[in-house]
């Protein structure tokens, strides 16, 4: 932590960034349903796919042009090798995260799609320890224990009616569980050598290019989007990816990414809340037990072992 750190104010801004992703995932799922406009008025539904994309393209030209303009493109010069890292991240980590994640939003509701995903943390426990980076411990076990319990609450495999959530959206979310986690383990060496937002513009990239051959440009003409939606689309990248990064980072100059991470566990909290505000999303009360179960049990396996050498601490979210 810098010496002239001030945990206040880096607890403040992770609290923001968290904030504006639970506005994102409101959003999205507004826009997934045709629910952006207000008093009754609809604007025609968007596709996960070309959210996704969108947001990673406008994101990537954005932080390319501000990046430019302020350290020129020297700078910004990286080995082939590490780019190609970079770009792999991109796709298997941010792409598939991002169009599971939407689209389990739109199959299902915020909730689900949001505490699904924020199983990640434990998927990584899981695959440290089969390394053998982490030990397997009690504080350990009992974390997972609560993840499993957690999400089967959540889904409804223990509800009066048996389980009713969308299959397909429920694959969804832990699929973006799964590209949240391989992230996460592929990120780490990248980030320790490299600032972090070169990182996020490469990554975001690599995103953009997959993006572009899945779903080539004239693909997009083709769809015939409003210039209502293409404002949302621009609004949304700035919403979802740089403002919210921007705070993240900023936390990271005064808080250890241990506790930042663990501050960023209010993020499905905010979305939790705002899309009920918002949309009126409602859970039943077994949902709720499971989501807190969830939440309880990524805090715990953020907590240190001081008695290994090796811990693995989660980077940023990738909303």
């Amino acid at each position: 932590m810098p010496s002239r750190a001030h945990p206040v104010r880096g607890y403040l801004y992770i609290a923001s960034a968290t904030f504006l992703w639970g506005v994102a995932a409101t959003l999205g799922r507004a826009a997934f349903t045709g629910r952006l406009l207000p008093k009754g008025q609809t604007l025609r539904p968007i596709d996960p796919l070309i959210l996704s994309q969108s947001r990673a393209t406008f994101s990537f030209g954005i932080l390319l042009f501000a990046l430019v303009l302020l350290r020129g493109w020297r700078r910004l010069r990286l080995p082939a090798a590490d780019v190609g890292r970079m770009f792999a991240l991109g796709i298997l980590g941010v792409a598939a995260s991002n169009y599971f994640y939407y689209l389990a939003i739109q199959r299902t509701n915020v909730a689900t799609a949001i505490i699904l995903q924020y199983t990640a943390p434990i998927l990584v426990l899981l695959y440290t320890v089969a390394r053998g980076r982490q030990r397997p411990t009690l504080q350990r076990v009992v974390a997972v224990g609560l993840a499993v319990a957690g999400i089967a609450l959540v889904i409804g495999i223990f509800s009066s009616g048996g389980f009713r959530l969308d299959t397909i959206g429920v694959m969804a979310a832990l699929g973006a569980a799964v590209s949240f986690a391989i992230y996460n383990i592929g990120g780490h060496s990248i980030l320790a050598r490299y600032d972090r937002w070169t990182v996020l513009l490469y990554v975001i990239l690599g995103a953009s290019l997959f993006w572009i051959v899945v779903n080539p440009p004239w693909k997009i003409v083709a769809a015939h989007y409003s210039g209502g939606q293409w404002l949302f689309l621009v609004l949304f990248s700035l919403l979802s990816v740089l403002a919210p990064f921007s705070f993240y980072f900023a936390g990271l100059q005064h808080l250890e990414p241990t506790r930042a991470i663990v501050v960023s566990c209010l993020e499905p909290v905010f979305s939790i809340v705002i899309a009920a505000v918002a949309l009126g999303e409602v859970m039943r009360p077994l949902q709720a037990v499971g989501i807190v179960l969830v939440l309880v049990a990524i805090v715990v396996v953020q907590l240190p072992d001081r008695g290994f050498q090796e811990e693995i601490t989660l980077v940023e979210p990738m909303e």
